[in-house]
């Protein structure tokens, strides 16, 4: 009998239940079950329910022979996410709790000949990670049948060496198991082009169990991997017994020599290079988890052709595919195997089963993918808190010694990326590793330099920047993190505080030349943390999870690539049609020496682009919007134009477009052709933000399987039909079916003329077939989907308005036309807001027939922003007009001087003014409400109030008006028997009241005489400081209670402004908190006015209730801004701090 492996994703059926309500699969014997296609996510087709807790089943039912019991029978699965179990005939064949490791499973033993039944029990609980993984079994199974002697799978183990004079030793290593006898092994070299250019055979007596046979040759001059020239040999080992051929495996290999240098970074085959690298997690998109050859082939590609040479697969082992497309395309690949080891990041992760199965799950890892060519470093963990820890010392050695015992011929060395790089053990679980990768630490890189030279230092994820595609707020120079419309500014003024500009981590890289280089987080959006926000995907991505790339995907391609192999010019922004008038930044990527922009044909000027030497590494031009052409040449040293982009201003849309990446597919079940759907207007310009509902219809020898605009905001689902475009772009995927024929795809959406494209589903090519693959026509899983409709979302806001305000003229009004203007959608909302979107007080906004009249308030400059939600919750579009304010004076007040009672905005009862300003002949409960009060950043919670009462007197304070505010007060002023006048009393509030607020005091009682009052400045430097009272918050995890912030865990940053510690300072920091963690790490960071950021950890250690805990820290003087930073794996409820 001959070996036998054969594809085993056809004929599962799938029932999803409750948690643990199903102890075995009988008690399903009258539940639905569904078809279902492998690979397959569960969880995909809800995008209301992405991480939705619950058991999954799937069952198969498949037949063996007779023969092929009398050898083994295996199942081998490359990824099930996660905690399964396997069942044969209802019998427990094994089980995998890691649901990024290939797993394999003997059941011979458990079947019979003819008729057998596979189960697989998937336990998916929520939180398991921090991103979206998906579940259920989303990666190949495969059914292995093998004679009595065998080669295992991962039984061929190749390593090469360099030579004298080009030659190449290798070093081949095959496994053989099963029974003993006479084998005679032969060793086959097929060179890239498939040629056979080297024969080897062994003779042997097998003892049986298991052992290994070595062969060695030399190969000279073979043709090396490279990254530009990705040359993939293959080993076919054949393995004959009684002169029969009964097994026969295939490995891809290749010869490159890659050394890390301490001094030099990284050598490939000799010359040294920067490491050009992204990090990528798992998910396709529309697809979920569910893994797809043609979509994880596009992604790589699209990576590839931004100018990356390195993947990093963040935070898990990868699909074993994506090992052979890097191998072939030439990215090197930095493996990553876990996010946590023992430490806890969320409640249900793999540190439940760490201890007991880190050795299976590096054996698997590594004995898979250690033959391949791409193959550059073996990751062992994520920012890993157990590193703090000696224990985690123990750990960092017990995992490279695992990675060295399976790859013991050092194919690639281990690494670790960590931004616990500051503290000391983290550094020693460094130095076992002498690779170290750094997240987010390039200050560190020079120190550690110095201090550990046998170390090789890389990126291993950098920047951190937030963009969404198509998305501008301007201006660029404000640095614009959050927003109404919940997008980020893709101009590059949008940045997590953890995090660096795009061109400033890329610079830190670029001018360190013993800096291996780096991995930017991340190459695409993927699904789950939506940092700085809760909405659904990241904002991360240089191309979103569409596969659109966003502008910042040509900056880094403006550096990574090479002018004389690939010139190019990319111009910010995407699309050309703004307010008249307007000022838009406009930014050139480009690798050309030179670039000249220019508006309707006039020059606005020539750059230089200094790529090698310059901070920025762009183009940036302010450009007054005009309609027409804009466009951007790019020089070469010779002056010749060796790149361009134009942008056309468009009108309303009038058709819709389609573009397919493939006009032909194979009829496998799988193929996918990848077509974008956009608007174009009636001159055949692409309308860059068009956002109309498109509806996508297929027939003939296809199926949509997926729809994706790339918008985190948009909870349509992937499965369905319909969808809106977002930055003018809508992805759709249509797979082929199992029948060859036409496919004819149709898009159409309202009040636009419909498009339509003919693909070919084209057969087969002989000797490859599609068996093991299923197409599901019906009982399908269902998907939540939601109803076409016949909406015309506004795409644009033209507000004509703005100008100079002054106290003769202080209103104005600004007029605003929504367009189409057959939109749907007509409701417009106003605000008043500062140049970085933030509130301002200083005018109003009231809605008028035509569009708004403003009403300033006092002097300065504010901005008028029209959005509509084009029937959301949240704003999708919106337009800004500009003010300028002189003559009125300030539009605040101090709150820090003493307010007048009279000084009231609003009085709600019965009270008049008399002396001094102050109130009396109040009538019962009153309410003084006073607007624009001033606290400034660091705020208040203490205040005097002045009043003249001979009995005690209720008095309520509140932030806000009492109908819809936070009181700050309830309490009794004490008669103190002023009748004719007042005197102060002061008052703790029960928060820190920051900003330019609303303040409403309430006298309950008659006969007073309310006189005033201040609030009481304070110094938050050396106060108290409760964390719910901070400049800023943000994270994956956090809650507000009271005034204090709990239930911290996945990158919470929290933040105060301006702290003043005199020139005497502080030396102590004393923290309020509690956390069941043995230790949490806090980072701690502090920027001098003026200076650097600096940072250090403070670990503090496990308390079931607050308390506080006292740490030394260097001396602090004068303004400091601080920040304290939550890593992933904490759990912690943060009360207050203060310094001494």
């Amino acid at each position: 009998m001959k070996s036998l492996t054969v594809l085993f994703n056809d004929g599962w059926k799938f029932c999803l239940t409750e948690a643990d309500k199903i102890k075995d699969i009988s008690e399903l014997a009258g539940a639905r079950w569904y078809d279902v296609e492998l690979p397959h996510d569960c969880l995909i087709n809800d995008t209301h329910n992405l991480y939705k807790t619950g058991d999954g089943w799937y069952k198969k039912r498949f037949a063996v022979t007779a023969e092929q019991l009398s050898g083994s029978v295996f199942l081998n699965f490359d990824g099930v996410y996660m905690d399964s179990t396997v069942y044969v005939n209802g019998m427990e064949a094994g089980s995998w709790t890691y649901g990024y490791s290939a797993f394999e499973l003997d059941i011979t033993p458990l079947l019979r000949a003819g008729d057998n039944e596979v189960a697989v029990l998937v336990r998916y609980r929520e939180p398991n990670t921090r991103w979206y993984s998906g579940a259920g079994i989303y990666r190949d199974v495969n059914l292995i049948v093998k004679p009595e002697t065998y080669i295992p799978t991962n039984g061929i183990y190749i390593h090469s060496e360099k030579k004298d004079e080009g030659a190449f030793e290798t070093e081949v290593e095959t496994d053989i198991c099963g029974s003993a006898g006479e084998i005679y092994i032969t060793l086959q070299v097929l060179s890239p082009d498939e040629e056979i250019i080297a024969g080897f055979e062994q003779r042997a007596l097998f003892k049986g169990g298991r052992s290994s046979f070595i062969n060695r040759f030399t190969i000279d001059n073979p043709l090396l991997w490279d990254i530009d020239d990705p040359n993939v040999y293959t080993m076919r080992v054949s393995l004959y017994k009684d002169g029969e051929l009964i097994d026969l495996d295939e490995e891809s290999f290749g010869y490159k020599t890659a050394e890390f240098v301490p001094e030099k970074g990284l050598l490939l085959n000799g010359r040294q290079i920067k490491l050009h690298g992204v990090c990528m997690h798992h998910d396709l998109g529309a697809l979920g988890s569910a893994f797809n050859f043609t979509a994880l082939l596009r992604q790589l590609r699209i990576m590839k052709e931004m100018g990356a040479n390195a993947i990093r697969t963040s935070h898990n082992m990868p699909v074993r595919q994506l090992m052979d497309i890097c191998d072939h395309i030439g990215l090197l690949v930095d493996s990553e195997a876990f996010d946590m080891w023992e430490n806890a990041k969320t409640e249900f992760d793999n540190h439940r089963f760490f201890k007991d199965t880190a050795e299976r799950d590096v054996k698997s890892w590594v004995e898979r993918d250690r033959n391949h060519p791409s193959l550059l470093m073996w990751s062992i963990g994520n920012e890993i808190s157990d590193t703090n820890s000696e224990h985690g010392i123990e750990i960092t050695k017990r995992l490279k010694g695992y990675v060295d015992k399976y790859d013991f011929k050092h194919n690639a060395p281990a690494t670790i990326g960590s931004n616990f790089m500051p503290g000391e053990n983290a550094q020693k679980c460094a130095d076992e590793l002498k690779l170290a990768g750094y997240n987010y630490s390039e200050h560190l890189y020079a120190e550690h330099h110095g201090r550990y030279p046998d170390w090789t230092i890389y990126g291993s994820e950098t920047s951190s920047a937030v963009r969404s595609r198509a998305i501008y707020h301007f201006p660029a120079s404000a640095p614009i993190l959050t927003h109404d419309d919940l997008q980020c500014s893709s101009l590059g003024n949008s940045v997590v505080g953890w995090g660096s500009f795009a061109h400033k981590a890329w610079r830190l890289d670029r001018d360190c030349d013993f800096c291996a280089g780096q991995f930017v987080w991340t190459g695409f959006d993927y699904i789950g943390e939506p940092t700085p926000y809760s909405t659904k995907n990241s904002y991360f991505g240089m191309v979103d999870t569409a596969g659109f790339p966003k502008d910042i995907y040509y900056f880094y391609q403006s550096v990574w690539t090479d002018p004389a192999v690939k010139p190019m010019l990319h111009i910010v922004p995407c699309y050309w049609d703004f307010n008249p008038g307007q000022p838009v930044d406009v930014i050139i990527y480009s690798n050309a020496e030179k670039v000249e922009l220019f508006l309707n044909g006039r020059s606005l000027g020539v750059k230089e682009m200094r790529l090698a030497d310059s901070e920025e590494m762009c183009a940036h031009y302010i450009v007054p919007y005009e309609a027409g052409e804009l466009s951007a040449k790019g020089y070469g040293s010779d002056g010749a134009v060796i790149a361009q982009d134009r942008l056309v201003t468009c009108f309303d849309p009038v058709r819709v477009t389609l573009e397919s990446d493939k006009d032909a597919l194979f009829a496998d079940g799988r193929d996918i052709a990848f077509i974008e759907i956009s608007a174009a207007d009636k001159n055949g310009v692409p309308v860059g933000n068009a956002r109309n509902r498109v509806k996508v219809e297929v027939s003939g020898a296809g199926r949509l399987v997926g729809l994706d605009n790339g918008d985190s905001t948009d909870y349509d689902s992937y499965k369905g039909d319909n969808r809106r475009l977002f930055g003018g772009k809508l992805l759709a995927m249509v797979q082929s079916t199992l029948e060859s024929g036409e496919i004819k795809v149709r898009a159409v959406s309202e009040g636009l003329e419909s498009a339509e494209i003919t693909l070919d589903s084209a057969a087969l090519p002989e000797g490859i077939t599609a068996d093991g693959v299923s197409v599901v026509k019906e009982n399908a899983f269902p998907a939540v989907t939601n109803e076409y409709t016949r909406e015309i979302p506004v795409r644009k806001i033209e507000l004509t308005g703005g100008g100079a305000l002054n106290e003769n003229n202080a209103s104005a009004e600004i007029s605003v036309k929504l367009l189409p203007e057959n939109a749907t959608y007509r409701d417009v909302s106003w605000k008043i807001v500062r140049e970085n979107g933030v509130d301002s007080e200083i005018a109003s906004a009231e809605p008028a027939e035509s569009g708004a009249v403003v009403t300033a308030i006092g002097d300065g400059e504010f901005f008028a922003r029209a959005f509509v939600n084009n029937g959301g919750s949240v704003p999708q579009c919106f337009a800004d007009v500009k003010f300028t304010v002189t003559g009125l004076g300030a539009a605040t007040r101090d709150a820090y001087e003493f307010i007048s009672a009279c000084a009231a905005d609003e009085c709600l009862g019965t009270a008049r003014v008399i002396e001094d300003g102050a109130m009396s002949a109040f009538e019962g409960r009153t309410v003084l409400v006073y607007r624009n009060i001033d606290f400034g950043t660091a705020g208040t919670d203490t205040m005097s109030i002045s009043i003249g009462t001979c009995a005690d007197v209720g008095v309520e304070v509140w932030e806000g008006t009492p109908d819809s505010g936070r009181l700050l007060l309830d309490s009794v002023f004490m008669g103190n028997g002023h009748w004719c006048g007042f005197a102060e009393q002061l008052f703790g509030l029960s928060g820190r009241v920051k900003g330019i607020r609303t303040v409403s005091v309430v006298i309950k009682n008659s006969g007073v005489i309310f006189g005033g009052f201040a609030f009481g400045a304070v110094n938050r430097a050396f106060d108290e400081n409760y964390t719910a009272e901070n400049d800023g918050v943000y994270g994956d995890e956090y809650t507000i209670s009271g005034r204090s912030i709990v239930g911290i865990g996945n990158n919470v940053i929290i933040s105060y402004d301006g702290l003043d510690f005199g020139e005497k300072g502080a030396h102590y920091l004393t923290i309020k908190g509690a956390t069941p963690n043995p230790m949490n790490a806090v980072q701690f960071r502090y920027t001098p006015k003026g200076g650097e950021q600096q940072s250090l950890f403070l670990d503090f250690i496990s308390a079931d209730s607050p308390e506080e805990q006292r740490f030394d820290i260097p001396a602090l003087t004068g303004v400091n801004d601080i920040k304290f930073v939550f890593l992933p794996g904490s759990k912690f409820d943060f009360i207050s701090f203060k310094f001494e």
